[in-house]
């Protein structure tokens, strides 16, 4: 089969990333000795630096983590809502949702902590040797991509008139970001750079080894809740913010919220699936949806790329993401086994029928009834302009998504990256960061990075297991994955993309599971470039919620004859670019052989894998 570009192979180490300098980054820590979570730690900040319009320190971010010869591991970097952050209080506001930008939309920062609290634990190199490439980046400047100059065009007017702390960062002397000139962020490097200065007494000061690098570690992770970042990050949330509402609101974030929180471990939800295991982020996640979606499968598949093929996998999406929609969240205990149970899903299957449903339906697992919003059947608009996240080049009509659109009608939307690292002793990790972005927030004039807004995900009825409810988790569109054979890991994967992620990385799961090898190999490269495609046809998680029944967004590499199918069986079908769906990173690891392996995507003409 034809490829963009092979199958990475390799013995020594392989990372995978949406941005190429984050993808050689990570691989130049494992050069220097580092392993796979140090050189994941060091990627992650140099996406902060490079991919600013699609994540921030200040974001949030699930990783998954596998030591070589021990567990599999969530780290979960989401934070929570701040203790003032109540349904009630944004309805006394006069909101029915939250907004898509601004403080209002802040949870409490995750990111900085969770990539801290994993080089603390699991890596090996200390704070200035991960930090030194992203400081390296903000402070002497790199080539930055065409999306992040589109990015800040489409919300110029914002940062002029109001966002004017963003505008002096991404509009010095009135211009955005351009290819080939190199782009700086001089408060970034130095928020970076003052955190190393304060954190150098309490790293002398630790014992010998070891101990003085995690000391000095914990004293950052104290500063982030407590110091001058904390100080600076709770003026910004007091400041008056114009946001997607049209009005000017304050956020809710206290000391209290930030002293209060960190990062931490969970175990992962699992799945089996034809000799393999699933790992995901639990149900604060949309995470299990994947796994659902396994379970929904037949014993039998159709053939790959076929409509039939196709029109099952949208029928089982549709009837997944309407039970994330109904059971998933942080605010109440989910039924996460009777939601994966054979019993329950044999039942959820027989509703896929020849023809498209485009009806949202929950089922009721454990007999209980499912209850949703009743914002949820908002309809998504399909018309506007957007500029296009996949990098293509000029605007064009919207195919409405969840995450990775800029619009032109005053919202902003952001996207997401991913990162994936194994090394020669075993170790990998798989990390979606997102949030952040610098189109959610005005920039923190002291620190260079704004507040997230990963509120909006939750909703303002009472009683839902996603209500905003204050010291939960909002649920999250973020999901890397981690799969593992006869219970050791073998491959980390996951992509951008908002409610299309596990969507995507089914896709690209049953076409690593389902294809012939590659020198031995899973093919990776193979799945990552096959035509993708999505489905709407449940609310989105991202402001204004809305959804789109019926509806199938195809690639316009797949077939002409499928397609037709596709409609003659009830889709709404929409035909976008050829390479538009999807921005999938895998990497790999032969248990036999110790052959790893790595792929990354093409689309959007950033990602890169890297390794030997």
């Amino acid at each position: 089969m034809f490829t963009t570009r092979p199958t990475l192979q390799g013995t020594f180490g392989m990372a995978s990333s949406t941005h190429w300098l984050a993808s050689q980054t990570a691989m130049a820590v494992l050069e220097d000795g580092g392993n796979a979570f140090d050189a994941a730690v060091a990627g992650a900040f140099v996406l902060h630096v490079v991919e600013p319009h699609l994540n921030g320190p200040a974001g949030e971010v699930p990783i998954l983590l596998a030591p070589a010869g021990g567990e599999v591991q969530v780290l979960c970097g989401q934070g929570v809502a701040p203790a003032g952050a109540s349904a009630a209080h944004y309805r006394a506001l006069g909101l029915d949702l939250v907004p898509g930008t601004g403080p209002l939309a802040a949870a409490v920062p995750g990111a900085f902590d969770a990539w801290l609290l994993l080089l603390r634990d699991h890596g090996t190199r200390t704070l200035p040797e991960v930090l030194k490439y992203a400081i390296g980046y903000a402070e002497d400047g790199h080539p930055p991509v065409e999306n992040l100059g589109a990015t800040v065009e489409s919300v110029r007017e914002l940062f002029e008139t109001e966002w004017t702390s963003s505008a002096e960062i991404y509009l010095p002397d009135g211009r955005s970001p351009r290819p080939g000139e190199l782009f700086r962020n001089p408060a970034l490097a130095a928020t970076w750079r003052r955190l190393l200065a304060e954190t150098e007494t309490a790293g002398a000061a630790g014992a010998a080894g070891a101990g003085d690098r995690e000391a000095r570690i914990d004293a950052a992770r104290e500063i982030w809740r407590s110091g001058f970042i904390a100080e600076a990050l709770l003026r910004q949330s007091a400041r008056p913010t114009l946001d997607s509402s049209g009005t000017h609101h304050t956020g809710t974030l206290t000391a209290a919220d930030l002293a209060g929180w960190s990062a931490h471990y969970e175990a992962p939800v699992t799945h089996d699936w034809n000799g393999w295991t699933l790992c995901k982020a639990g149900p604060w996640s949309q995470g299990p949806a994947l796994l659902q979606q396994l379970a929904l499968l037949p014993a039998e598949l159709p053939a790959p790329g076929s409509a039939d093929y196709v029109h099952l996998l949208v029928e089982g999406a549709k009837l997944a993401f309407a039970d994330r929609e109904a059971w998933y969240g942080d605010a109440a205990e989910v039924p996460v086994a009777a939601l994966l149970s054979e019993e329950y899903n044999a039942g959820r299957r027989a509703l896929v029928g020849d023809r498209a449903s485009y009806a949202l339906r929950p089922g009721s697992p454990d007999g209980r009834p499912p209850r949703l919003s009743a914002a949820a059947g908002r309809i998504r608009e399909t018309g506007g302009t957007v500029f296009d996240p996949m990098g293509v080049g000029e605007p064009t009509v919207a195919v409405p998504s969840a995450e990775p659109a800029v619009a032109a009608d005053g919202l902003t939307r952001g996207d997401t990256c991913h990162l994936d690292v194994v090394d020669r002793w075993g170790n990998m990790v798989a990390a979606t960061p997102s949030g952040g972005w610098l189109q959610s927030n005005p920039v923190v004039p002291e620190l260079g990075f704004p507040l997230g807004t990963r509120l909006q995900m939750t909703w303002l009825d009472e009683g839902l297991p996603n209500t905003l409810t204050p010291g939960r988790r909002p649920r999250t569109t973020l999901t890397p994955s981690l799969a593992l054979r006869d219970g050791v890991p073998v491959l980390a994967f996951g992509t951008p993309g908002g409610d299309q992620q596990d969507q995507w990385q089914l896709h690209f799961f049953l076409a690593v599971a389902l294809r012939a090898p590659v020198r031995g190999g899973l093919d990776l490269q193979g799945a990552v470039d096959a035509p993708n495609w999505h489905n709407d046809a449940f609310p989105s998680s991202f402001y204004p919620r809305g959804t789109r029944p019926g509806s199938v967004t195809v690639e316009s590499r797949m077939p002409d004859g499928v397609v037709a199918e596709l409609r003659r069986r009830g889709h709404d079908v929409t035909v976008g670019p050829a390479w538009s769906e999807g921005r999938l990173c895998a990497v790999a690891r032969d248990p036999r052989t110790g052959v790893l392996s790595a792929a990354a995507n093409p689309r959007g003409m950033q990602g890169y894998a890297v390794g030997r």
